[in-house]
Protein backbone atom coordinates (compact mmCIF):
# COMPACT_ATOMS: atom_id res chain seq x y z
CA UNK A 1 0.00 0.00 0.00
CA UNK A 2 1.17 3.49 -0.52
CA UNK A 3 -0.04 7.09 0.29
CA UNK A 4 0.87 10.72 -0.87
CA UNK A 5 3.48 13.04 1.13
CA UNK A 6 0.47 15.30 2.14
CA UNK A 7 -1.60 12.96 3.27
CA UNK A 8 1.34 11.68 5.62
CA UNK A 9 2.23 15.37 6.61
CA UNK A 10 -1.14 15.87 7.60
CA UNK A 11 -1.13 12.61 9.71
CA UNK A 12 2.01 13.40 11.54
CA UNK A 13 0.52 17.18 11.96
CA UNK A 14 -2.53 15.80 13.77
CA UNK A 15 -0.96 13.47 15.61
CA UNK A 16 1.67 15.63 16.91
CA UNK A 17 0.13 19.74 16.62
CA UNK A 18 3.45 20.98 16.06
CA UNK A 19 1.41 24.58 16.07
CA UNK A 20 1.12 24.09 19.79
CA UNK A 21 4.89 24.38 20.16
CA UNK A 22 7.60 27.46 20.24
CA UNK A 23 10.36 25.06 18.77
CA UNK A 24 14.24 26.16 17.51
CA UNK A 25 13.31 24.96 14.35
CA UNK A 26 10.69 23.56 11.70
CA UNK A 27 8.56 20.95 12.16
CA UNK A 28 7.26 18.66 9.38
CA UNK A 29 8.55 18.38 6.29
CA UNK A 30 11.68 19.87 5.90
CA UNK A 31 13.00 18.64 2.57
CA UNK A 32 10.95 17.50 0.27
CA UNK A 33 10.52 14.30 -2.06
CA UNK A 34 8.71 11.96 -4.19
CA UNK A 35 5.03 12.14 -4.02
CA UNK A 36 4.39 8.72 -3.17
CA UNK A 37 5.18 6.98 -0.19
CA UNK A 38 4.90 3.50 0.41
CA UNK A 39 8.26 2.92 3.29
CA UNK A 40 8.88 4.94 6.41
CA UNK A 41 12.40 5.02 7.88
CA UNK A 42 12.35 6.10 11.54
CA UNK A 43 15.81 7.26 13.32
CA UNK A 44 16.86 10.14 16.30
CA UNK A 45 18.84 12.37 14.21
CA UNK A 46 18.81 13.04 10.28
CA UNK A 47 22.78 12.29 9.81
CA UNK A 48 24.38 10.67 6.56
CA UNK A 49 24.19 7.34 8.25
CA UNK A 50 20.91 7.69 8.35
CA UNK A 51 20.43 8.90 5.68
CA UNK A 52 22.70 6.02 4.12
CA UNK A 53 20.78 3.36 5.71
CA UNK A 54 17.38 4.74 4.51
CA UNK A 55 18.75 4.87 0.88
CA UNK A 56 19.93 1.18 1.16
CA UNK A 57 16.46 0.52 3.23
CA UNK A 58 14.40 1.83 -0.18
CA UNK A 59 12.75 4.23 1.74
CA UNK A 60 10.35 7.37 0.65
CA UNK A 61 10.38 8.90 3.90
CA UNK A 62 12.45 9.66 6.97
CA UNK A 63 11.36 10.54 10.04
CA UNK A 64 12.99 11.71 12.60
CA UNK A 65 13.50 13.84 15.70
CA UNK A 66 16.29 16.29 14.90
CA UNK A 67 16.19 17.11 11.35
CA UNK A 68 18.44 19.13 9.09
CA UNK A 69 17.40 23.10 9.91
CA UNK A 70 17.68 25.11 13.49
CA UNK A 71 17.05 28.66 14.28
CA UNK A 72 20.45 31.06 14.46
CA UNK A 73 21.96 28.14 12.19
CA UNK A 74 24.49 29.57 9.23
CA UNK A 75 22.11 29.04 6.07
CA UNK A 76 25.06 28.01 3.95
CA UNK A 77 24.75 24.52 1.99
CA UNK A 78 28.04 23.71 2.03
CA UNK A 79 30.11 20.47 3.90
CA UNK A 80 28.03 17.96 5.77
CA UNK A 81 24.88 19.80 4.91
CA UNK A 82 25.51 19.74 1.14
CA UNK A 83 25.86 16.25 2.03
CA UNK A 84 22.95 15.32 3.59
CA UNK A 85 20.81 17.33 1.10
CA UNK A 86 22.38 16.17 -1.56
CA UNK A 87 21.59 12.32 -0.69
CA UNK A 88 18.28 13.25 -0.10
CA UNK A 89 17.73 14.91 -3.51
CA UNK A 90 19.59 12.32 -5.42
CA UNK A 91 16.95 9.22 -3.40
CA UNK A 92 13.75 11.80 -4.07
CA UNK A 93 13.29 10.80 -0.09
CA UNK A 94 11.22 12.82 1.82
CA UNK A 95 12.26 14.05 5.43
CA UNK A 96 9.71 15.09 7.94
CA UNK A 97 11.31 16.08 11.21
CA UNK A 98 9.54 17.06 14.62
CA UNK A 99 11.22 18.39 17.43
CA UNK A 100 9.54 19.26 20.66
CA UNK A 101 5.83 17.84 19.71
CA UNK A 102 8.09 14.85 19.41
CA UNK A 103 9.25 14.93 22.74
CA UNK A 104 5.67 16.56 24.34
CA UNK A 105 3.12 14.10 22.86
CA UNK A 106 1.42 12.03 25.87
CA UNK A 107 1.92 8.31 25.16
CA UNK A 108 4.26 7.94 22.14
CA UNK A 109 6.53 10.83 22.52
CA UNK A 110 10.13 10.72 24.05
CA UNK A 111 9.07 11.49 27.27
CA UNK A 112 6.18 9.19 27.34
CA UNK A 113 8.04 6.03 26.24
CA UNK A 114 11.48 6.75 27.96
CA UNK A 115 8.83 6.14 31.36
CA UNK A 116 7.78 3.14 29.77
CA UNK A 117 11.07 1.67 29.07
CA UNK A 118 12.04 3.16 32.38
CA UNK A 119 8.52 1.41 34.18
CA UNK A 120 7.55 4.90 35.45
CA UNK A 121 4.49 6.42 34.88
CA UNK A 122 3.90 10.57 34.74
CA UNK A 123 1.38 11.81 37.21
CA UNK A 124 1.90 15.35 36.51
CA UNK A 125 3.86 17.82 33.87
CA UNK A 126 6.04 20.82 34.56
CA UNK A 127 9.06 23.24 33.04
CA UNK A 128 8.69 25.67 29.85
CA UNK A 129 5.45 24.45 27.68
CA UNK A 130 4.83 21.26 30.00
CA UNK A 131 7.63 19.15 28.47
CA UNK A 132 9.08 17.85 31.57
CA UNK A 133 6.97 14.56 33.13
CA UNK A 134 7.64 13.56 36.83
CA UNK A 135 5.98 10.82 38.92
CA UNK A 136 7.07 7.69 39.78
CA UNK A 137 7.77 4.11 39.53
CA UNK A 138 4.88 2.11 37.94
CA UNK A 139 4.46 -0.98 40.28
CA UNK A 140 3.77 1.57 43.36
CA UNK A 141 7.44 0.85 44.69
CA UNK A 142 10.29 3.27 45.32
CA UNK A 143 14.27 3.12 44.45
CA UNK A 144 16.20 2.44 48.00
CA UNK A 145 18.67 5.40 46.79
CA UNK A 146 19.70 7.79 43.79
CA UNK A 147 22.13 4.62 43.35
CA UNK A 148 20.07 1.96 42.70
CA UNK A 149 18.04 4.46 40.24
CA UNK A 150 20.76 5.02 38.25
CA UNK A 151 21.88 1.52 38.01
CA UNK A 152 18.26 0.54 36.74
CA UNK A 153 18.47 3.58 33.79
CA UNK A 154 22.12 2.09 33.12
CA UNK A 155 20.66 -1.64 32.84
CA UNK A 156 17.67 -0.08 30.91
CA UNK A 157 19.37 1.74 28.23
CA UNK A 158 22.58 -0.31 28.32
CA UNK A 159 24.75 2.72 28.79
CA UNK A 160 27.03 4.35 31.57
CA UNK A 161 25.17 6.97 33.41
CA UNK A 162 26.76 10.67 35.10
CA UNK A 163 24.68 10.32 38.72
CA UNK A 164 25.21 13.55 40.75
CA UNK A 165 24.01 14.79 43.41
CA UNK A 166 23.25 13.09 47.23
CA UNK A 167 22.85 9.12 47.47
CA UNK A 168 19.49 10.05 48.84
CA UNK A 169 17.19 7.55 50.42
CA UNK A 170 13.52 6.17 49.14
CA UNK A 171 13.79 8.09 45.68
CA UNK A 172 9.80 7.93 45.05
CA UNK A 173 9.00 11.39 42.81
CA UNK A 174 10.95 11.11 40.03
CA UNK A 175 11.01 13.67 37.01
CA UNK A 176 12.49 13.43 33.55
CA UNK A 177 12.48 15.31 30.56
CA UNK A 178 14.53 13.58 27.44
CA UNK A 179 17.57 15.23 25.55
CA UNK A 180 19.20 18.46 26.53
CA UNK A 181 17.49 19.18 29.30
CA UNK A 182 19.27 20.47 31.96
CA UNK A 183 18.03 23.13 32.26
CA UNK A 184 14.72 21.72 33.42
CA UNK A 185 16.60 20.88 36.91
CA UNK A 186 15.13 23.32 38.54
CA UNK A 187 11.84 23.07 37.68
CA UNK A 188 12.24 19.41 38.63
CA UNK A 189 13.22 20.66 42.18
CA UNK A 190 10.09 22.79 42.25
CA UNK A 191 7.97 20.41 41.35
CA UNK A 192 9.12 18.31 44.13
CA UNK A 193 11.43 15.38 42.42
CA UNK A 194 13.11 13.29 44.57
CA UNK A 195 15.90 12.88 41.60
CA UNK A 196 15.82 13.86 37.81
CA UNK A 197 16.60 12.03 34.85
CA UNK A 198 17.90 13.56 31.16
CA UNK A 199 20.11 13.11 28.38
CA UNK A 200 22.72 15.78 29.32
CA UNK A 201 24.48 17.14 32.58
CA UNK A 202 26.77 20.69 32.22
CA UNK A 203 28.52 22.29 34.83
CA UNK A 204 26.21 24.39 36.85
CA UNK A 205 23.58 20.95 37.34
CA UNK A 206 26.26 19.34 39.16
CA UNK A 207 26.38 22.14 42.16
CA UNK A 208 22.47 22.30 42.41
CA UNK A 209 21.95 19.01 43.04
CA UNK A 210 24.51 19.02 45.64
CA UNK A 211 23.32 21.66 47.42
CA UNK A 212 19.16 21.02 47.21
CA UNK A 213 19.81 17.23 47.83
CA UNK A 214 18.41 15.84 44.76
CA UNK A 215 19.89 13.57 42.54
CA UNK A 216 20.75 14.58 38.98
CA UNK A 217 21.04 11.26 36.77
CA UNK A 218 22.41 11.95 32.49
CA UNK A 219 22.33 8.90 30.91
CA UNK A 220 22.79 10.43 26.99
CA UNK A 221 21.05 12.84 24.71
CA UNK A 222 20.77 9.98 21.89
CA UNK A 223 20.23 7.00 24.41
CA UNK A 224 17.32 9.00 25.63
CA UNK A 225 15.48 9.81 22.93
CA UNK A 226 15.63 6.26 20.92
CA UNK A 227 11.97 5.58 21.56
CA UNK A 228 9.82 8.25 19.95
CA UNK A 229 10.70 8.59 16.60
CA UNK A 230 9.66 4.71 16.22
CA UNK A 231 6.18 4.91 18.27
CA UNK A 232 5.06 7.82 15.93
CA UNK A 233 6.43 6.27 12.86
CA UNK A 234 5.19 2.77 13.79
CA UNK A 235 1.64 4.14 14.50
CA UNK A 236 1.25 6.78 11.55
CA UNK A 237 2.83 3.61 9.03
CA UNK A 238 0.00 1.12 10.69
CA UNK A 239 -2.73 3.81 10.42
CA UNK A 240 -2.27 4.35 6.81
CA UNK A 241 -0.79 0.75 5.93
CA UNK A 242 2.61 1.52 5.36
CA UNK A 243 5.56 -0.36 5.78
CA UNK A 244 7.94 1.05 8.87
CA UNK A 245 11.76 0.20 9.76
CA UNK A 246 13.52 1.74 12.84
CA UNK A 247 17.38 1.94 12.28
CA UNK A 248 19.19 3.21 15.30
CA UNK A 249 22.47 5.29 14.25
CA UNK A 250 25.18 5.01 17.45
CA UNK A 251 26.08 7.77 19.55
CA UNK A 252 28.34 7.93 22.07
CA UNK A 253 26.51 11.24 23.05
Amino acid sequence: MSTTRQDLLQAFDALLQPARFKDYGPNGLQVEGRPEVRKIVSGVTASLALIEAAVAARADAIFVHHGLFWRGQDGRVTGWMKQRLALLLAHDINLFAYHLPLDAHSELGNNAQLGLQLGLAASARFGEQDLGFIGGRGDGGHFVDSGALAAHVQQILKRPVVQAGPSQKNIRNIAWCTGGAQGYFESAIAAGADAFITGEISEPQAHYAREMGVAFIACGHHASERYGAPAVAGQVAAQLGLAHEFIDIDNPA
